[in-house]
């Protein structure tokens, strides 16, 4: 009888085991798949009617081919007259402009069209499998009248694979497959400057700036961003295989002491 229970024991205790590994491998395979979206991620605030600074995020989700184009579509219901991309090593940015049926008064001037794609290029890098890059922009001026942008990006591998991060999520449906990335705005603050000061004249609209000293501080955001994000998965899922052993232990020493 003593030996029917600490079988019992130690099976209830496998299966326990069994089940916690099935919810880790679970938890584990939504964080990454999470992770691999394109998203855009501001640099501070960004304010409506203001200026702001941000990083287009983009992972590199294959494991046998590498990223080697990304475009970035902006709306033109809320069109941004200026959008400057700062240089990035190894890849070649080019803006391009659409003409507004409806212009914008900016500063006292007005303006006819508004920038509605940019595209990054590789000139010698790639985003390879397991690396992200990050695509810094400078956007002004945000408009008052919304509180987001979406800003739909297609991905290009070196394989000819494309994904389209066009899909806008619809409130209280699951996310889907491929979301658009989304910049989301801040209430207008009291100097309608947001969270970056306004372009100045010696911001270029291609990839040919003098920003190196910028570029070093952005890598240097987005290592301590990546580090901070693994650190907190680290945690986590020693946090859930500290639990399930527990859980385990508990069990079957239970069983052995009612034996």
């Amino acid at each position: 009888m003593t030996v029917s229970r600490l079988a019992a024991g130690r099976v209830s205790a496998a299966r326990v085991a069994l089940a916690g590994g099935i919810a880790l491998s679970s938890v584990v395979l939504l964080s990454g798949t999470a992770f691999a979206h394109v998203s855009v991620q501001p640099q501070g605030e960004a304010a409506q009617g203001g200026y702001a600074t941000v990083n287009v995020k983009v992972p590199n989700e294959r494991d046998n081919a590498s990223t080697v184009k990304l475009e970035v579509n902006f709306p033109l219901d809320h069109p941004l007259a200026s959008v400057m991309p700062q240089p990035v090593p190894g890849w070649k940015a080019v803006v391009t402009k659409s003409k507004l049926a409806k212009p914008l008064e900016l500063h006292g001037k007005t303006i006819n069209e508004a920038v509605s794609k940019v595209t990054w290029t590789s000139a010698g890098s790639k985003i390879g499998p397991g690396e992200f890059q990050q695509f810094p922009l400078s956007l002004g001026r945000l408009p008052e009248d919304t509180d987001q942008l979406v800003l739909k990006a297609i991905q290009t591998y070196d394989n000819k694979e494309v994904v389209r991060w066009i899909e806008e999520a619809k409130e209280g449906a699951d996310e889907p497959q491929n979301p658009a990335p989304v910049l989301k705005l801040s209430a207008a603050s009291a100097d309608h400057h947001g969270g970056a000061a306004k372009p100045t004249a010696t911001a270029t609209t291609d990839a040919k700036g003098g920003h190196d000293d910028k570029a070093g501080g952005h890598e240097e955001t987005a290592s301590a961003s990546s580090s901070t994000d693994t650190t907190a998965r680290v945690l986590g899922v020693v946090g859930i295989l500290v639990g399930v052993a527990g859980v385990a232990f508990g069990i079957l020493a239970g069983r052995r002491r009612s034996a």
